[in-house]
């Protein structure tokens, strides 16, 4: 399947330049859903200073580790672009390898901290669709993380619930990088490019 809205060139609108250079800083490309919604400046805008604000350094949540929870999250929503696209994301941001690997098996596998397979947990429930986070889920995130960690967590998800849509629904293709770790660490279990690949 191609793309329903077919992505624009970069060049296409010059004041989306800052907006791409953060995106080409984080990924080392321009993401295809990007090129696409640029025929909506001010969201592109707005999602560059918020996924800015999601990655940023000083987060108390590591940022490969949230690639992670993103990547569950789009697992949950059915997304194989967010699916790829996020373990790419922590490849880049230095996560080992092995977890990436290993992530299908998070709950079994012994790369996982407690903490991270409590906030996995979180993630899946809460990109369910309805949420499925309960108190007793929400008491063992606590347990592990605290308030302004679960604020990041929770985050993370929530923006990826519009990223898994808006991906679905335009049938953003795939670029080459993320298919090659989608293929090289993800195909075992499942995954594959179908309506994303270009």
């Amino acid at each position: 399947m191609s793309a329903r809205i077919e992505p624009l060139p970069a060049e296409h609108n010059p004041d989306l330049k800052d907006a791409f250079a953060a995106y080409t800083k984080s990924l080392g490309f321009i993401p295809n859903n990007m090129l696409i919604l640029q025929r909506k400046p001010k969201i592109v805008k707005a999602m560059a200073q918020l996924a800015a604000s999601i990655w940023e350094p000083e987060g108390e949540v590591d940022r490969a580790f949230k690639r992670l929870v993103a990547h569950v999250a789009s697992r949950t929503a059915g997304c194989q672009y967010c699916m790829a696209h996020t373990a790419g994301g922590a490849l880049l941001a230095g996560i080992d390898p092995r977890k990436v690997a290993a992530v299908w098996e998070f709950r079994t596998s012994s790369l996982y901290s407690q903490a991270e397979k409590v906030a996995l947990d979180f993630a899946i429930a809460a990109a369910g669709q309805p949420n499925g986070v309960t108190e007793a889920m929400f008491a063992e995130m606590r347990r592990h993380w605290n308030e302004n960690q679960i604020v990041e967590i929770a985050a993370v998800v929530a923006v990826f619930g519009f990223l898994n849509r808006w991906n679905d629904t335009m049938g953003t293709p795939l670029e080459e990088e993320p298919i090659e770790v989608g293929e090289k660490y993800l195909a075992a279990h499942g995954w594959s490019p179908g309506k994303h690949a270009r």
